[in-house]
């Protein structure tokens, strides 16, 4: 189910206005509603949903909570152009206020009649950067998520909080295991209609409510580093097989920036 925008927050020439910008460096978070215009979700929708059918059984998520693919732009032309676009590149560029590159993508969809939250986490811990300014998340919605259908909650301020450990999304007590404090920050949930999107930092903390619908929850997620980015050497699906050592920079083919 596709609903057609209402407005959208994007400007005529790519841009968002500076109110978004300063509430996402502020809050670690904004909705940027009708990123993508009708025709455009229902292409990459049918792309995803036919992606989906072929390769959910490659899923790196094994526990049921959700389907996750990585780097499917690697590996589907539809898909490719969602992931490399340059409207979402450009405003991703203009939140974070320095070059970016791509990290990588994920389609990261709820099945229907899911009854598993994915608990409160942050992404940035789980990934081998060192080196960098703090990366930023592009959100899509590819139908409507209302909160009945998955849709993510924020903990405002919280990409403020670096250095933790790596949480368990699958524990709702794990990051608040890891920082006491942020069990008492405000929590913001913010529905999104197909085609907007929410942009977060990867230290702010979120979570994605079940999907309680008759309809899949999908989503597909941009995710931008720094342009300066290293490796730090760990482990990691992204980086493992490309033959980097500790201190490389993530650049070339694997990790470009066609919006420069």
């Amino acid at each position: 189910m596709v609903n057609e925008q209402a407005s959208s927050d994007v400007g005529a020439d790519g841009r968002v206005s500076r109110e978004l910008v300063e509430a996402y460096r502020e809050h670690g978070f904004v909705r940027v509603r009708g990123v993508l215009d009708p025709a455009r979700i229902e292409r990459f929708r049918s792309g995803a949903e036919n992606y989906l059918e072929a390769h959910r059984a490659e899923s790196l998520e094994t526990r049921g909570a959700f389907s996750q693919l990585v780097n499917v732009w690697r590996r589907d032309r539809t898909l490719r152009d969602l992931t490399l676009d340059l409207r979402l590149g450009r405003i991703a560029e203009q939140l974070a206020g320095f070059p970016l590159r791509l990290w990588h993508d994920q389609m990261l969809v709820k099945e229907p009649h899911s009854d598993t939250a994915t608990e409160f986490h942050q992404d940035r811990p789980y990934w081998p950067h060192r080196g960098d300014r703090l990366p930023l998340s592009a959100w899509i919605a590819l139908v409507d998520v209302p909160p009945e259908r998955g849709c993510m909650t924020f903990l405002p301020g919280t990409q403020h909080h670096a250095g933790l450990r790596p949480q368990d999304l699958h524990d709702a007590e794990d990051l608040f295991a890891a920082e006491p404090a942020l069990r008492w920050a405000p929590r913001v949930t913010l529905p999104l209609r197909a085609g907007d999107c929410t942009f977060h930092s990867g230290y702010t903390g979120h979570m994605a409510l079940p999907n309680r619908t008759g309809t899949a929850r999908l989503a597909h997620v941009t995710i931008y580093m720094d342009a300066e980015t290293a490796f730090s050497g760990g482990a990691h699906p992204v980086t493992d097989g490309l033959g980097l050592t500790a201190g490389d920079r993530l650049d070339g083919e694997a990790f470009p920036r066609p919006w420069a």
